[in-house]
């Protein structure tokens, strides 16, 4: 699969992907004979990690650690699983953070809604 296509597919700009590719978010895609790069069933595999780690608001320093540990092999498993707790634990504590953020919100537009209606009561006499 082509750059442009893996762009289209995953909604990543090929310069992002050019960019994982070079910080050593993916490994180096397969390039065909002419020298483009062709996406093969793993790399899309890391595209989609990559993906779904970044719109969890794992850090490319993170990433980048977890596929270091990753291209080391087997001794680094209980690495990369508390570097991937560890995310998980902050993930929770944003997510718990956004709770409290959309609470308030939601009291604060509760106030407009009570506030407009008293006003509205006024304005017909009531």
């Amino acid at each position: 699969m082509t750059i442009r296509e893996v762009s289209e597919r995953y909604g990543l700009s090929a310069d992002t992907l050019r960019y994982y590719e070079r910080v050593g978010l993916i490994p180096p895609v397969p390039r065909s004979k002419s020298g483009v790069r062709d996406y093969d069933a793993a790399s899309l595999g890391w595209v989609e990690l990559i993906k779904c780690m970044r719109s969890a608001g794992v850090g490319i320093e993170a990433l980048t650690e977890y596929c270091r540990l990753f291209q080391q092999g087997e001794e680094t498993l209980e690495a990369r699983k508390a570097l991937l707790v560890e995310q998980r634990r902050q993930l929770r504590e944003r997510m718990e953070d956004m709770r409290r953020s959309l609470d308030r919100l939601d009291e604060k537009i509760e106030n407009y809604d009570q506030g407009l209606a008293r006003k509205e009561r006024e304005l017909r006499g009531g």
